[in-house]
């Protein structure tokens, strides 16, 4: 019987099956930075096992809060900087170079098909693009990540997600996947993998496939995971030219990543593309959404734009070209945070900067901060934000505070009147 991307992923890295459906897999990647990671090198201090599995194999940024805000946060960063000056570890991203973990990672090229990625971060489910299996996990798996190379898992269920047609212009990833969220609810893939697929997720790019994938664990699942096709193999090209002799070579050996025709999955969720309407969350449950058409007398006090979910540079463009030549309105705080230094950089060569500064918006360092309501953009209590992040909990960017998750287009327009707005009353384009 064929398997799919997970199961033939944990094929090729099981180390050991010691009961049941518990399946210890061998890791090419862990990720840390500073806000989970310090609880697990303490402890791993306090034991006597100060050691790590692999320097090479770990990477680590500051990024939730940085630069720091207070002295704990300054007492994380500083936790995780020493440890990686202690052991070795290259690629630590600190103050400067560091950006937000799920888009620096990868523009790195850290992730690669068939890879294994643990974090001790919910949203490491977005690397999963690059059919890679990527989970979030806890203090405990993350010091046995970085002590010994290793993860306990349970076996893998996967639901596929095939999305056909194409998108109407002006429907973007984000609004695909809290859809989706809106089918499957909150718990609906609970321990299981997401495994998308269809005519809409071959024609997006690595930055919308990194979108969709970012979101699973909104429904619940352990990981999001797209196959390895030849928009990945050119978004990795210039980390891997050395290894392959071409393109059609790296495809060739990625594919094997790829589900089987016969592959089995625990459900099969079919949505037509050429259906989808922009989308807002509502309440605080992600899977509590309308379209943005019925939300037009939400007023807002605040718009963000960032995060590991739209902070990339494809999500700023299109935010730009809703926002070019416009103001936002006079009651709104309009932040950006590109989401690396790289986006940062191509935004000032491409002029979004200056579009956004010219709409009245501050532009940020790279930073989680306003995400989990830390630093750079925290609501006060009663006070409404249009947002591309990820999660819409009560109290989410601030205590009190409620959050509308929407895509960058329509985070943009929102900014411009005042009140939840579809973008297309301004321009459309695109599919971020």
């Amino acid at each position: 019987m064929g398997k799919n991307i997970a199961e033939k992923i944990f094929a090729s890295h099981r180390v050991d099956n010691p009961f049941g459906d518990i399946h210890v897999i061998r890791l090419d990647a862990v990720f840390c930075h500073e806000i989970t990671t310090p609880v697990a090198i303490n402890d791993l201090v306090e034991r006597g096992l100060d050691r790590v599995f692999d320097p090479a194999k770990i990477k680590a940024v500051i990024d939730h809060v940085t630069p720091a805000k207070d002295s704990k946060t300054a007492t994380q960063g500083k936790i995780l900087r020493d440890w990686a000056n202690r052991h070795g570890i290259k690629d630590f991203f600190d103050i400067g170079r560091n950006g937000v973990c799920h888009a620096i990672f990868p523009e790195k090229g850290f992730v690669r098909p068939g890879y294994t990625v643990i974090m001790g971060d919910s949203h490491t489910c977005t690397h999963g693009a690059f059919g890679a299996f990527a989970a979030g996990v806890g203090t405990t798996d993350l010091e046995v990540g970085i002590l010994k190379g290793v993860c306990a898992f349970h076996y893998p269920e996967s639901i596929k997600i095939e999305i056909r047609g194409s998108l109407p212009e002006g429907v973007f990833a984000k609004d695909t996947i809290l859809t989706i969220i809106g089918k499957l609810g909150v718990n609906g893939a609970t321990n299981k993998v997401i495994e998308f697929c269809g005519e809409v997720v071959d024609n997006m790019s690595m930055e919308e496939r990194m979108t969709l994938c970012n979101m699973a664990i909104e429904a619940g699942g352990t990981c999001g995971i797209c196959a390895p096709d030849m928009t990945t193999v050119e978004y990795l090209w210039p980390f891997i030219s050395d290894e392959f002799s071409s393109r059609e070579d790296a495809l060739k050996a990625y594919q094997q990543y790829c589900a089987d025709p016969d592959a089995t999955y625990a459900e099969t969720i079919t949505i037509n593309g050429d259906e989808l309407v922009p989308v807002a969350t509502f309440g605080f449950k992600p899977d509590q959404i309308k379209p943005v058409s019925e939300m037009s007398d939400t007023r807002v006090d605040q718009v963000y734009i960032g995060s590991c979910t739209n902070g990339r540079i494809e999500d700023l463009r299109v935010a730009a070209s809703v926002l070019k030549g416009k103001k936002i309105k006079d009651w709104v705080r309009g932040i950006v945070s590109p989401a690396s230094p790289a986006i940062y950089n191509n935004a000032l060569d491409e002029g979004i900067i200056k579009i956004f500064m010219d709409a009245g918006f501050c532009v940020t360092n790279p930073t989680c901060g306003a995400c989990l309501g830390m630093s750079n953009g925290v609501l006060a209590e009663g006070e409404v934000c249009a947002s591309t992040t990820n999660r819409n909990f009560n109290g989410r960017m601030g205590k009190g505070g409620t959050v509308h998750l929407m895509s960058p287009a329509s985070a943009a327009a929102t900014a411009i009147t005042g009140y939840i707005t579809n973008s297309d009353i301004y321009q459309q384009g695109g599919n971020s």
